[in-house]
């Protein structure tokens, strides 16, 4: 068995793939202007992020079945549909964060997909360096595999015990360092992130909650992607996985915004995903679950949790 099916074409490919959707969203911001998106539109940009990373499955899926035999493309579709699903999963706690984010700063609705958009192309590239990172580790101290898998089901542990604590943002770090460093104005103006005046140049909130933004992209990640390394070792699935979910996240939080509440038990359903996952790390040279199975598990914990959320939801 082949252990990446990504070549230099690929990848280059792939690249081009995500700027020209990247450019596809710019060009959309700009003709629509400063608005705040509504959720009917937001489940339409969703519909069309999910159909866009299934389009690519399946030409993905057609390209190794021709080149490489069945038998490969199934495996690497397979894995590739349980990374997208994870990484979707987890990114819903960035959701979460951004919701409180935007509460703290009073991010006006119709500034909000410009932040997002900044900052799910600064998140493109720090993923990308994180994988590469993550891919050598792997190649060169497989032992690293039950590093990940202990710091999952930790993290999944964790997540469970402070799933109902609100994060204290006036005691973030970054906040209060940025507070004491760079010169901010108290409002906004309009979409800047950098405003003159009096011939000083002053940050405004808009760059504050942008840094922010990326901060909390960063340390997901630091999560997400050791997940996805215990459903594939394949470089290549890893990155085309996590960049289509991230690609989808802004749609997410608008059409989770207004829905936060309703969602309250899905935290605990990802801390519990975390878990399993770390443990299928761990147990990878004893018993090697299959890929089918993970995935059945990943989407029974995730239906279940938002299953309970809204049943509880509805008798409170």
């Amino acid at each position: 068995m082949i252990d990446s099916v990504g070549t230099p074409a690929l990848y280059l490919g792939f690249t081009l793939l995500v700027i020209v959707l990247l450019a596809v969203d710019f060009v959309a911001l700009r003709v629509q202007g400063s608005h705040k998106v509504k959720v009917k539109e937001a489940a339409a940009w969703s519909v069309v992020w999910i159909l866009v990373s299934l389009v690519f499955c399946g030409g993905f899926w057609w390209y190794l079945d021709s080149g490489f035999g069945r038998e490969i493309a199934n495996k690497k579709a397979l894995e590739y549909l349980t990374g997208y699903l994870i990484e979707k999963s987890l990114a819903v706690d960035n959701v979460f964060v951004w919701i409180t984010l935007f509460g703290f700063f009073a991010v006006p609705p119709a500034f909000q997909k410009r932040v997002l958009l900044y900052g799910v192309l600064g998140a493109i590239v720090m993923r990308a360096a994180l994988i590469f990172i993550g891919a050598m580790l792997l190649a060169k101290f497989h032992w690293i595999l039950y590093v990940f898998g202990l710091f999952l089901v930790l993290t999944g542990v964790k997540m469970l015990i402070f799933s109902s604590h609100e994060p204290d943002l006036e005691q973030n770090p970054l906040l209060r360092w940025m507070r004491r460093h760079i010169k901010i104005t108290n409002e906004y103006h309009g979409e800047h992130f950098f405003v003159l005046q009096q011939g000083v140049r002053y940050a405004t909130p808009m760059f504050v909650v942008l840094i922010l933004v990326e901060a909390t992209d960063l340390i997901f990640a630091v999560d997400s992607i050791p997940a996805i390394f215990a459903v594939t070792s394949d470089p290549f699935i890893v990155f085309t996985s996590n960049i289509f979910a991230i690609l989808g996240l802004r749609a997410m939080y608008f059409l989770l915004a207004d829905m936060a509440e309703r969602f309250h038990l899905l935290k605990y359903g990802l801390a519990i995903i975390l878990i399993f996952i770390g443990i299928k790390m761990l147990l990878l040279d004893l018993y090697k679950i299959p890929i089918g199975i993970a995935l059945g598990m990943v989407g029974l914990i995730l239906a279940a949790s938002i299953a309970a959320s809204f049943l509880t939801s509805r008798r409170q």
